[in-house]
């Protein structure tokens, strides 16, 4: 690991909310979409369609909003819904249907970051157990986890589907210590979007923090207990979390 990446893991005995000091994890969920994976084949193929890059800039966090929206208000659909209406919406109702079908390919084809690999490793070597959490559909991850060569050290493919609730709702992420079959607060969600920690952090799990997205954590959202700039340092500063 980067001496960069050593210096920013860091971990966080109390916060605002007054919490405890969090425990070594048995069970490590990492969330899937720009956590593990990029998003850029996904951009490309945007271009390919003839729709400038930046489109995804704006069309990935529609698609949060409104699914957020949608489990706000006690709504659900699964994410190629979702995301098939909110790129029509992105790009002004430029790409017929074959062309969204195209575009929607691209998660099936996303590539992992450098750091996926070690990082899983690193986990499995001290014993502690994989899985991943996602908005997404499982097949589709489980078809990334394969080609990323992580699949067999990833013992569950969790998905918001299994709940019908998307994340942050507090439902998902009690549903991957249920899973499991540990107690929540041995469970740790490592995600690069804040909100996703927040959410994880506000139903009882342990969080780490990857700073991939953004380079300030927002100060309205429940504090990581790990924080690190790859994902090697932010497992390894779960790891040093205390056992007891």
């Amino acid at each position: 690991m980067a001496a960069g990446a050593e210096r920013m893991s860091r971990r966080i005995g109390w916060n605002s909310h007054n919490r405890p000091m969090a425990k070594r994890p048995q069970v490590i969920a990492f969330d899937v979409i720009e956590t593990l994976f990029s998003l850029e084949p996904v951009r490309q193929r945007l271009i390919a369609a003839g729709q400038p890059g930046h489109v995804l800039d704006v069309w990935f966090p529609a698609l949060l909003r409104d699914a957020f929206a949608l489990t706000a208000t006690g709504g659900y659909r699964p994410f190629a819904d979702i995301a098939a209406g909110t790129l029509r919406s992105a790009t002004g109702n430029a790409l017929d249907g074959e062309a969204v079908r195209t575009v929607l390919a691209g998660f099936g084809e996303l590539d992992p970051h450098p750091d996926v690999e070690p990082a899983i490793r690193l986990a499995r070597e001290a014993g502690t157990r994989v899985v991943t959490l996602t908005n997404g559909p499982a097949l589709n991850t489980g078809t990334l986890l394969q080609r990323a060569g992580v699949a067999d050290d990833v013992e569950q493919v969790l998905s918001v589907d299994d709940v019908q609730q998307w994340k942050p709702a507090p439902e998902i992420y009690r549903h991957a210590a249920y899973s499991a079959d540990v107690p929540p607060e041995r469970v740790a969600l490592v995600a690069a979007h804040a909100w996703d920690t927040h959410g994880a952090g506000q139903a009882g799990l342990t969080t780490g923090w990857v700073t991939r997205q953004d380079g300030r954590f927002p100060e309205f959202f429940r504090s990581p207990d790990v924080v690190g700039s790859d994902l090697v340092g932010v497992v390894r500063g779960l790891l040093d979390l205390p056992a007891e």
